[in-house]
């Protein structure tokens, strides 16, 4: 059965393609609801319990909206303790590319779902190291349009791959959705993985 003709199993309450592609990649159809919800940081609120309680407060949302097990996630990267959201022109995300250059940041990812076994959640870190990057790369990136939606301002997957020098922990975080820690929330609240063969 292909995944084009197999009933969706899964609630992604996110409008994120690459976090259906990577559910996909684990062999889980996803019908997609995103959901809008206040994303401001809250005073003195840590990184990792901010993207707790947003992938927390999307997976409730969206479950409000199906009756299917619902997933919600949410990705910050961290450098010197500030939360990098997703830039909003150009001059903001060659402020992140260059806070970014010649040095290691974080990115947490949280994931939540919501399911018989209630509202499970896990957070990953990942260090991530980049090479120092030229002004002339900076314009040159932001010219491709990839950073335009992305936490940080770069995307791992796409062409911002030459920065990265190493990473530390789970690739697919960094991407959006850890696939191991989300492999074993899903398995507890029933969702089977490889269209449905686990």
């Amino acid at each position: 059965m292909t995944e084009t003709s197999s009933p969706a199993v899964l609630c992604l309450a996110s409008a994120s393609p690459r976090r259906r592609e990577l559910l996909a990649s684990i062999g889980v159809v996803a019908e997609v609801k995103p959901v809008d919800i206040d994303e401001t940081p809250l005073a003195e609120e840590s990184p990792e319990a901010y993207v707790v309680r947003l992938a927390r407060e999307k997976a409730s949302a969206g479950g409000r909206l199906t009756r299917l097990p619902t997933l919600g996630s949410d990705t910050a990267v961290v450098c010197e303790g500030r939360i990098l959201g997703k830039p909003t022109d150009r001059t903001e995300a060659a402020e992140m590319l260059h806070l970014l250059s010649g040095r290691a940041h974080q990115v947490l990812t949280a994931v939540a779902v919501t399911g018989p076994a209630g509202l499970l959640d896990v957070c990953v870190t990942t260090r991530v190291q980049m090479r120092r990057i030229e002004e002339r790369e900076v314009a040159a990136y932001w010219a491709t349009g990839e950073p335009v939606d992305k936490a940080g301002g770069y995307a791992i997957q796409g062409l911002a791959a030459i920065f990265i020098e190493r990473i530390e922990g789970s690739h697919s975080a960094v991407v959006g959705l850890p696939l191991y820690e989300t492999a074993q929330l899903l398995g507890r609240q029933g969702v089977r993985l490889w269209n449905g063969a686990v």
